[in-house]
């Protein structure tokens, strides 16, 4: 009869739990206090969480979440053990694809808008493992050097949301096969942008590092703060660095055997420089990853990456991102790493010219693809979606980036600098503050271009070519009509070029989505090719952008 009681209060327990609203609180604040045990791999937490009821009705059960190699060991309010369900949670918010989950029983619910600290502890080990993406077929190698996160005698790096979670969450399954995992954890970063961490480590025996403003130094202890966390993701090392200082006030963090490499990065950091408008006055610290595949990461003033040599393009372009992602300019994340990325297409542009950014522009343009958006046709898509409401996954930060690319082609290379100039974090507390001062510089109507592609995720343009009408003028030469088509939503300035025996003439045509406009041309000789877009402006389908002038037979001698 006991053991049915409990089997009952179980199951009860269970079902509210399958109810249960994941995203109603919001972690305002986190107090924790970290033990490292490097030669056990462990981590022990103990501290205090501060959550807020951001949903519209009472809440009496809430959900904690953390790594699945980690363990609950006790859960308080008001000094009083609280009443939870220990259970497995699957999803790829974790390295594991895992995550330890508490379903906590409050002794009365929360109101909206109500808030409660908790006393919190958990322990265990944190070990290199990348079963999220091995399970979905990623090959082990690669895996490995995407999640390589780890506690360990030789080295210690620990990534938060969307790597490792060492800090409790509550968020709902993040799935990588269903596409669902970086609106999950984008949808986290947006609730917990103004959320604050401190944390507190343990005097280490190795130099430690974390992303956060180091506070005053502790008998046995260590601390920092991040403020707005949300927007970047907690991230600590520990291992035997040695530190090479470099002339702008950055550092190269490297491990034994590394010192001419730590001498080459140090070399690229006093000659790499981001624009003016982006250079920060915090040092980057360059923290070497062993493993000399692994993936490169950057959150605030740290990164993390192999120290190769020769250094590649793409090592060079993380460090100046890097550089200009920690300038602090804007809290908006399609500001900040827009432009740390346009910083690199700046940098791109002065090595090898407009080409090879144009080059670098088409391996990427893959990751602005989305087939259902570009097939939609309602003049109106959801907000939701849009630049403005997005985070920093891989798919919005092209889309940022390619966004000021397009913004420097229609305004001049100029009116971005001249722009943030004049742009006051405090001040941009509406969506079109932006535009408006981006209007100021250029002289344009930039409405419509930020309605499509900021305030709206209207999807591609799909530019293609309807007409082209070559006419010889009564004296010499022709006078060329070309009309250009726009079957997407989202609408563009897109240079369209035309092609004599004398060379290529490119004019710019505005473009809006579902509609057609027209440029005109007067050349010489008849015209043989008319090209829309040089790869300047993503759209959803390039292989209907060149048309062949089939009239072009005869030519009047030169």
């Amino acid at each position: 009869m006991k053991f049915l009681c409990v089997l009952c209060l179980f199951c009860g327990l269970s079902v509210s739990g399958l109810a249960l609203d994941r995203e109603a609180f919001t972690f305002t604040k986190y107090n924790l206090h970290l033990r490292l045990e490097p030669e056990q791999q462990r981590l022990g937490v103990r501290g205090a969480i501060t959550l807020r009821n951001d949903s519209d009705v009472p809440q009496q059960s809430l959900a904690l979440q953390i790594s699945s190699t980690l363990t609950w060991r006790s859960i308080q309010l008001d000094h009083e053990p609280l009443e939870f369900i220990s259970q497995s949670y699957t999803s790829d918010i974790d390295h594991t694809g895992s995550l330890s989950e508490v379903i906590v029983t409050l002794p009365k619910a929360v109101p909206a808008k109500g808030v409660i600290q908790l006393t919190i502890g958990y322990e265990g080990v944190v070990r290199r493992d990348a079963t999220r993406l091995t399970r979905i077929g990623v090959p082990e190698n690669a895996a490995k050097d995407t999640d390589w996160d780890t506690i360990s005698n030789e080295f210690t790096a620990v990534r938060g949301i969307g790597y490792v979670t060492w800090y409790p969450i509550a968020a709902e399954a993040a799935n990588l096969s269903e596409g669902s995992a970086f609106t999950i954890i984008e949808r986290w970063k947006s609730r917990h942008r103004d959320s604050s961490m401190a944390v507190t480590f343990d005097q280490p025996a190795l130099p430690l590092f974390f992303n956060g403003i180091q506070g005053d130094k502790l008998e046995n202890a260590i601390g920092y703060t991040i403020a707005h966390f949300g927007a970047n993701v907690p991230v600590f090392a520990m291992a035997d660095y040695k530190s090479l200082p470099t002339r702008n006030g950055s550092s190269i963090n490297f491990l034994f055997g590394s010192e001419a490499a730590a001498k080459a990065y140090a070399a690229l950091l006093a000659r790499v420089n981001p624009p003016p408008f982006l250079r920060g006055n915090r040092d980057l610290q360059v923290l070497q990853l062993p493993n000399t595949e692994a993936a490169p990461f950057v959150s605030d003033s740290i990164l993390l990456s192999p120290l190769n040599v020769p250094i590649s393009t793409d090592a060079e372009l993380n460090t100046v991102y890097a550089l200009a992602r920690q300038s602090k300019i804007s809290e908006r994340l399609w500001i900040q790493d827009g432009l740390a990325h346009y910083a690199q297409l700046e940098h791109i542009e002065k090595a090898g010219g407009r080409s090879l950014v144009l080059a670098y522009l088409t391996i990427r343009r893959s990751l602005l693809s989305d087939p259902v958006k570009n097939q939609q046709t309602s003049p109106q898509p959801a907000t939701a979606d849009s630049l403005i409401n997005s985070g920093d996954d891989p798919k919005s930060q092209m889309k940022a980036m390619w966004v000021w690319w397009m913004l420097g082609e229609m305004c001049g290379e100029d009116v971005v600098p001249q722009s943030m100039a004049n742009y006051q974090s405090a001040a941009d507390r509406e969506p079109s503050y932006m535009q408006h001062l981006l209007e100021a510089a250029c002289k344009k109507d930039l409405e419509w271009f930020f309605d499509d592609w900021v305030y709206r995720d209207k999807g591609l343009p799909d530019f293609h070519i309807t007409t082209v009408f070559p006419r010889k003028n009564l004296k010499e030469g022709y006078l060329t009509t070309v009309t250009v088509e726009n079957l997407g939503n989202a609408g563009a300035e897109v240079p369209v070029t035309l092609h004599d025996d004398s060379g290529n003439f490119t004019e710019k045509l505005l473009v809006k989505g579902k509609s057609q406009a027209t440029v005109r041309f007067s050349t010489t000789y008849l015209p043989d090719q008319v090209t829309v877009n040089d790869g300047s402006v993503p759209e959803s389908d390039f292989n209907n952008n060149t048309f062949k002038v089939e009239s072009a037979t005869e030519k009047p001698s030169p």
